[in-house]
């Protein structure tokens, strides 16, 4: 299969046995954390110490120990990339992100405004929060942005801006963030590698899970009437509470003292500009209605791109298909694109994480064209059957889980 070695740097290992050859189950063995090895172009690499010194993370580089992780097989998508980096579609343009950063500061500065010139009536501070709400949600789409090093060259240009908007503009962790997204983009809808499919017995997801829990007898909720209170414990919690606690929990644990500054900052300007209107328990029941808006404009456009898809446990697939089974696309609009971040062309996004959301539209059709040339699914859906698609994912899951619950 291919040689050994040490891997000291990823472009130069070091030769182990000379022309020696393992097998898929010798290579598969070595998963674990003390003893890590990896394939590339069919040679065969020990990369248990330099896992540390990934970019990524120990946890993205981890979860391909015992693979195959070519990052592409298809010469097809190989030739795809070079035309679209000789195309330029990887260059940001700069006033696309200054444009999107000031709708979101001016947006905000609208919605402190309206209630300290008009004051605090239901009705204002109603409108307010869901200004607030937007703001936050759009933010949330201009750190990914950041996150993923799309829009300067510089990498650390992307890190220090990273920190302001996620830190600054919304009081999380850029750490955080990119700790589980990364794995989340290395592994899409695989449990136990994609922080995104782990449910904590909450839900069961997918076509395998709900069997093997009902087979199991596992009920720690009952998953068939999980489509029902989905709207209770998802959409509503998933942000104020499960993130929040998630957040603060991960950066003192990990002593991260610079991403707790940053998010102290904005809970510090926050109280500034609430506590003389509302005092300090008005301002934790307006920033916590707030965090409940935005947490249901996050989790519908998340989990609409990928739920209803292909969830199971590693099946050992090449890069590109496992990205292409695991997304789907909503249609394109100028409100689909603005409400979304662009996460409408999800499918892009996964298979070009660095290129900037604003070529996306431009990539599609080549990649649509490259899916219909070899038989593999492109899914476009409208927003609303995007939406749907998650509350029926999520029934039949709970219908599977009842059968197999029962029967078998």
């Amino acid at each position: 299969m291919g040689g050994g070695g040490q891997l000291t740097e990823p472009e130069e290992p070091i030769s182990g046995r000379a022309a020696g050859v393992y097998t898929w189950e010798e290579v598969q063995s070595h998963c674990n954390r003390n003893d890590q090895w990896l394939v590339i172009n069919r040679k065969v690499y020990n990369i248990t110490q330099w896992v540390k010194r990934h970019p990524g993370g120990i946890r993205v580089i981890s979860h391909y120990a015992g693979e195959d992780a070519t990052a592409t097989i298809i010469q097809d998508f190989h030739t795809l990339r070079a035309q679209v980096e000789s195309e330029g579609l990887f260059q940001a343009r700069p006033l696309f992100f200054c444009l999107h950063l000031g709708h979101i500061l001016l947006l905000e500065a609208l919605a402190w405004l309206i209630i300290w010139v008009w004051g605090t009536s239901w009705t204002l501070t109603f409108l307010s929060a869901v200004m607030l709400a937007t703001t936050q949600l759009q933010a949330g789409w201009l750190q990914h942005d950041f996150g993923h090093l799309s829009v300067f060259k510089k990498s650390s240009w992307n890190h220090l801006l990273h920190k302001f908007v996620i830190g600054h503009l919304k009081g999380a962790s850029a750490n955080w963030w990119n700790h589980r997204h990364f794995q989340h983009h290395a592994k899409p809808n695989i449990f136990s590698k994609d922080p995104d499919v782990n449910m904590l017995h909450v839900f069961v997801v997918g076509a395998t899970q709900p069997v093997e829990y009902g087979i199991k007898k596992i009920k720690y909720m009952p998953y068939h009437h999980q489509h029902k209170y989905f709207f209770l414990v998802g959409p509503p919690l998933l942000i104020p509470v499960y993130f929040h606690i998630q957040i603060i929990h991960t950066m003192i644990s990990r002593r991260d003292w610079v991403d707790l500054a940053w998010s102290l900052s904005y809970y510090l300007r926050y109280l500034c500009c609430s506590i003389p209107m509302f005092g300090l328990f008005g301002s934790v029941v307006f920033i916590s209605f707030v965090r409940f808006l935005e947490s249901h404009g996050f989790v519908w456009v998340t989990q609409m791109n990928h739920l209803p898809m292909d969830i199971d446990h590693e099946k050992n697939q090449d890069w590109l298909s496992m990205q292409l089974q695991a997304t789907c696309n909503i249609k394109q609009s100028l409100f689909n694109d603005w409400f979304s971040g662009h996460l409408n062309f999800q499918i892009e996004h996964h298979l070009f994480p660095t290129m900037p959301r604003h070529n996306y539209h431009l990539v599609a059709p080549l990649v649509r064209a490259l899916c219909e040339k070899h038989g593999i699914p492109y899914q476009v859906k409208t927003l609303q059957q995007g939406f749907a698609d998650v509350f029926r994912s999520l029934k039949h899951s709970g219908d599977l889980w009842l059968d197999a619950y029962l029967h078998k």
